[in-house]
């Protein structure tokens, strides 16, 4: 299909973006997890880089989520993409529907309809997403949605900042944790090379007290997510919790002006666990919150075609014994990561219903990940 292409039905409408701001933030006194905050206006400074990289080294080894601050990213840009994204969930049905993700074959590109039952329960998953690959040649041809049509530009322009403004630089600040050469992640997961990167537009559609405990009373589990890194804007409806290291649930705090990040599993195979891939998992909001919908801005960074699923040689971690003789093999074949990750979302989202999966894992060329954590 034509790049750019779109539905025919009304091809002389421009989609009206409405401005979108945040709801208020609730007056519940919720347990928030603390979370380190990586102020990357040092990155720069004489030494910062190296500073930066010891404040991380807690949170991306033991935590694994941290909140970006000093980005430099306008906070008028970002509310500009929940406006998107907020203008597309209003479109009708048949819109959204015109490219929907291939979930046989493990893509992600597209719309994610809220359409699979949760089991037995009767209920429905609520959420809805829209997935667009960054702005490189290889992904020319997919197909745009009107309004990513319309916007293409600002879209793709806001792709590239966010990744060279903050991905490229927690990239390189845990390349230095792992004493390997400051580009070295960075390059593995290059924003001009294939790969399956994608900004994403969320919605958790409102629910009934009654579906949620419903739906949280099948499975309540939490899971780890399948790319490298995964970036979150701040929308101030509350639901996301993660497992802390001592093994409790709390919630995350939205921060002013911040990017909640989480490192997930690609990175975790790459560094034999040491860089923590955290588990996390998103519950009933807060009651004056329940009749809010839940929009959500989120980048998520995927190793690619050109990125082996074998360990990284990080002098840190051979000296740490995390390195076997077989990691350091040249020789021994593995996955892609464009491989592992398409696996393991067609094993998660190719269903019509939502199972239970306490007690299995997935596995891929030697790749495991457990699916379901308490």
């Amino acid at each position: 299909m034509a790049p750019g292409a779109i539905i025919e039905d009304h091809p002389s409408q421009t989609i009206p973006i409405k401005p979108w701001s945040r709801p208020a933030p609730t007056s519940e006194d919720l347990e928030w997890a603390p979370l380190p905050e990586i102020d990357l206006s040092r990155f720069d400074e004489p030494g910062g880089k190296e500073a930066l990289a010891r404040d991380l080294y807690d949170a991306a080894t033991r935590v694994g989520f941290w909140v970006v601050t000093g980005h430099g990213i306008d906070d008028e840009r970002v509310l500009r993409q929940f406006s998107f994204g907020n203008a597309f969930f209003k479109q009708p049905l048949e819109e959204k529907r015109f490219f929907p993700c291939n979930f046989a074959q493990g893509e992600y590109f597209g719309y994610r309809e809220n359409s699979r039952w949760i089991g037995d329960t009767g209920v429905k998953e609520n959420i809805e997403m829209l997935n667009i690959p960054k702005a490189i040649p290889v992904w020319d041809d997919v197909p745009r949605h009107r309004l990513v049509q319309e916007n293409y530009a600002e879209i793709a322009s806001f792709h590239r900042e966010l990744f060279e403004k903050v991905v490229h630089k927690l990239f390189v600040l845990i390349s230095l944790i792992l004493e390997l050469p400051e580009n070295y992640l960075s390059d593995a997961h290059a924003y001009d090379k294939r790969s399956d990167d994608h900004l994403r537009y969320m919605i958790y559609n409102v629910r009934t007290q009654e579906e949620w405990d419903k739906a949280q009373g099948y499975t309540k589990g939490g899971h780890t997510d399948f790319g490298s890194l995964t970036l979150l804007f701040s929308q101030q409806v509350a639901g996301l919790q993660i497992r802390t290291p001592e093994g409790e649930w709390k919630w995350v705090k939205p921060v002013d002006g911040g990017i909640t990040c989480n490192a997930a599993d690609t990175l975790s195979f790459l560094t034999k666990g040491f860089i923590k891939s955290t588990i996390h998992r998103v519950v009933t909001p807060p009651k004056d919150q329940i009749n809010i919908p839940r929009l959500g801005l989120l980048y998520f960074v995927r190793p690619g075609d050109s990125t082996i699923m074998k360990p990284v040689p990080s002098p840190l971690l051979d000296r740490l014994g995390l390195l076997t003789d077989e990691d350091k093999d040249p020789n021994k074949p593995a996955a892609t990561g464009t491989e592992y990750v398409r696996a393991r979302v067609k094993d998660v989202h190719h269903k019509t219903v939502i199972d239970k999966r306490e007690n299995t894992q997935f596995e891929f060329k030697g790749l495991k990940v457990e699916n379901y954590y308490e």
